[in-house]
């Protein structure tokens, strides 16, 4: 039986309502998202729904995981827009609280994935994974889930959240959903939002790399230097793109490989734009 649509914005009394929902047997499901949902978030929802039998949206644009400069204060946002494209995949709930309430005055207690947040994103973003990992704990103790539904375009982000499940023993199942792209290639982004219309161009160096790289591959190239010469050849052709990193890593542990024999992440963050409108994009794809 269906629940009447409900949004919840404090933290005890989505707990409250979850745990009523659980003694009446309800299988649930949460996707966490930082809101701005494009139909890479509706996939999400979608692969929740034929999970569950409650399917919970979260929307907190989480300010632990911004550093000191970068786009917390710009982060698109779109409540209203967003709970009328989630009600279309059929959700029952939605959290969506505000900072004060889920981070108390005072606080000192983080959630660290130590080495799997080193490398890739944790290179360039300091603190970024601890702030991602603590939310997620934090609404996963809240929305008390059966299933987590991620999607794979931030692979690392998916990585951790892994292991951090595995090694606190919670018991959540966690599921991931490939990365939805637009017809010509682009990974959906909530950040593409900012692209202009010549950073929406050149934004497509990045598929093109992932595509070279596999193009590569499947010739029968498995030497990473090769690969990743290929993957970043059409970035390094574009004007408006910088490289912040390309990278072959080791699809489990993150760690780097020197040839494709086993299952691998070809994995890059690049920033697109001339000097004053500047946006980092990630993207990857696993190989091997």
């Amino acid at each position: 039986m269906n629940i009447p649509f409900e949004i919840h914005r404090a933290p005890g009394t989505m707990r409250a309502r979850v745990e009523d929902l659980r003694r009446d047997g309800r299988r649930i499901a949460v996707v966490p998202t930082m809101g701005a949902l494009h139909e890479g978030h509706l996939a999400l929802l979608r692969a929740a729904r034929a999970q569950a039998d409650i399917v919970i949206l979260t929307i907190f644009v989480n300010p632990t995981q911004f550093g000191p400069n970068e786009d917390l204060s710009r982060y698109p946002r779109d409540e209203t827009g967003d709970l009328a494209k989630a009600r279309s995949c059929g959700i029952d709930l939605a959290f969506c609280p505000e900072a004060a309430a889920m981070y108390h005055a005072g606080a000192q207690t983080f959630v660290d994935v130590l080495e799997l947040a080193k490398p890739l994103c944790g290179a360039s973003r300091p603190g970024h994974f601890a702030g991602v990992a603590t939310i997620v704990t934090k609404l996963f103790h809240i929305t008390l889930p059966h299933v987590a539904v991620f999607g794979e375009k931030d692979y690392q982000q998916l990585a951790i959240i892994r292991r951090m499940v595995r090694d606190l023993d919670f018991a959540i199942e966690i599921l991931s959903v490939p990365i939805v792209r637009e017809p010509d290639g682009l990974a959906m982004s909530s950040r593409n939002a900012y692209l202009s219309i010549e950073d929406r161009r050149a934004a497509l160096s990045l598929s093109a790399g992932l595509a070279a790289a596999q193009a590569a591959y499947a010739a029968g190239e498995r030497a990473a230097t090769t690969l990743l010469a290929a993957a970043r050849a059409p970035i390094e052709a574009e004007p408006l793109a910088r490289i912040d990193y390309v990278e072959l890593r080791d699809a489990e542990e993150l760690t780097p490989v020197e040839r494709v024999e086993h299952r691998s992440v070809l994995a890059m963050a690049v920033v697109v734009g001339n000097e004053t409108r500047k946006t980092r994009l990630i993207d990857n794809r696993v190989i091997g």
